[in-house]
């Protein structure tokens, strides 16, 4: 499962480290090829040296040699790598890597990464408890970073909790599982739109709504970990997203979102509608900005082009189209309807009602309803975890 796959690990300073030289050791039986980068201070736990006759490659430390001058490009490494791990991952470095403060090679190489990113944490269960860890590891995890849970045991303070690194053959079987499933959708060219549309009103103020795009973004980070090649419609959001195999459109207004759609649907295999596009636009845009007077001020709206219909009119046999229906009343039946008339294959119930769903969490609580009228209910979870169950099932009636 790991032939030739590049995997960068990155070391830093924790007593832990010492379990890098049995890490590194199983990734090369597993067929990896295997390059290291350490942080300064891990050098005092365990040898370059060692590292190094293990890896089959020079560990590297510092951004130039101070005998030559020669430079080491955390670019190339960034590109190298098909992952990247951190194991052992200190509480200082999941902070610089949360807040990008880049004072090492290793963060370097990190912010350079078009790749996966997982990290094995290792501290004390005072400090990977403590509130700023805390918020540091949900700052990565949304963005993407996979977090290897710490387990328990007896610590190098004495105390006994969580803390602890998990061991090296757990970690390598996590790497293959996700290796594993990283191939599923290869091949696949999906879709996906996310985030509002702003309807221009004059040139300064819009109509819009609170979407904030962090499901339908979500939903593509897993479809390319699942090996997708990703054409991704965005909608005005304060979010990034990069990968080898992902292409960013962004739109502004429902027209440009609609164009944009139209031109990629007919060559995609599966689409997801995520996006929350405006239903109504003003009839006229002012070309100058509208100044305020002692009247009303009325606008005329339109409905906006329908874009998830016209999907569903041009849809093919082979072709999966997901929607999302946002409701306040008769939440199923109201979903249900809308399946129908836009040709789904299923979709995504949101609820306003549920305390944490909706615009602007980083959870969500949904129903998938499929075209059998089977409805499958989640807990409230995570936007990452809710992307994972749309995507099974998308697997699950595709593959």
């Amino acid at each position: 499962m790991l032939t030739n796959k590049n995997i960068l690990v990155g070391v830093t300073g924790s007593i832990a480290a010492y379990k890098a030289a049995y890490l590194v050791r199983l990734l090369i039986k597993e067929g990896a090829n295997v390059r290291v980068i350490m942080t300064p201070f891990a050098k005092e736990f365990i040898t370059p040296l060692t590292l190094s006759t293990l890896s089959g490659y020079p560990v590297q430390s510092d951004n130039f040699n101070k005998d030559n001058g020669s430079w080491h490009s955390h670019i190339d490494y960034g590109s190298w790598a098909d992952l990247m791990l951190f194991a052992p991952a200190t509480a200082n470095t999941i902070g610089k890597m949360a807040n990008g403060v880049c004072d090492n090679f290793l963060i370097a190489c990190f912010l350079a990464a078009r790749c996966p990113v997982y990290i094995a944490p290792a501290m004390d269960v005072d400090m990977l408890m403590h509130f700023t860890t805390q918020d540091n590891l949900s700052r990565l995890s949304e963005h993407g970073v996979k977090i290897i849970t710490p387990a328990e045991g007896e610590l190098a303070s004495g105390l006994f909790g969580a803390g602890r690194m998990e061991e090296p053959e757990i970690i390598v079987n996590v790497i293959k599982e996700y290796f594993r499933n990283s191939a599923i959708l290869s091949g696949r060219k999906v879709l996906v739109t996310a985030g509002p549309t702003y309807e221009a009103i004059d040139p300064v103020r819009y109509i819009g709504n609170h979407s904030s795009g962090k499901m339908g973004y979500a939903i593509a980070q897993e479809l390319l970990n699942c090996g997708a090649n990703v054409e991704l419609i965005s909608g005005p959001v304060n979010l990034n997203i990069t990968h080898k195999n992902l292409k960013l459109t962004k739109v502004v207004n429902a027209e440009e979102m609609h164009a944009a759609v139209i031109d990629k649907f007919p060559e995609c295999n599966i689409a997801i509608m995520s996006a929350a596009v405006a239903d109504y636009t003003p009839v006229k845009i002012c070309n100058e900005k509208i100044k305020k007077a002692d009247n009303n001020l009325q606008i005329e709206l339109k409905h906006t082009i329908d874009i998830l219909g016209d999907l569903g009119k041009m849809k093919k046999d082979k072709q999966i189209l997901v929607g999302f229906a946002l409701e306040t009343e008769n939440e199923s039946e109201n979903a249900f309807k809308k399946l129908v008339n836009k040709n789904l294959d299923f979709i995504v119930l949101n609820s306003l009602k549920e305390k944490g769903a909706g615009f602007g969490f980083d959870t969500n609580k949904v129903s998938i309803i499929d075209k059998n009228k089977f409805c499958q209910n989640f807990d409230l979870k995570s936007k990452t975890d809710v992307a994972k169950d749309i995507i099974n099932k998308i697997i699950q009636i595709s593959i």
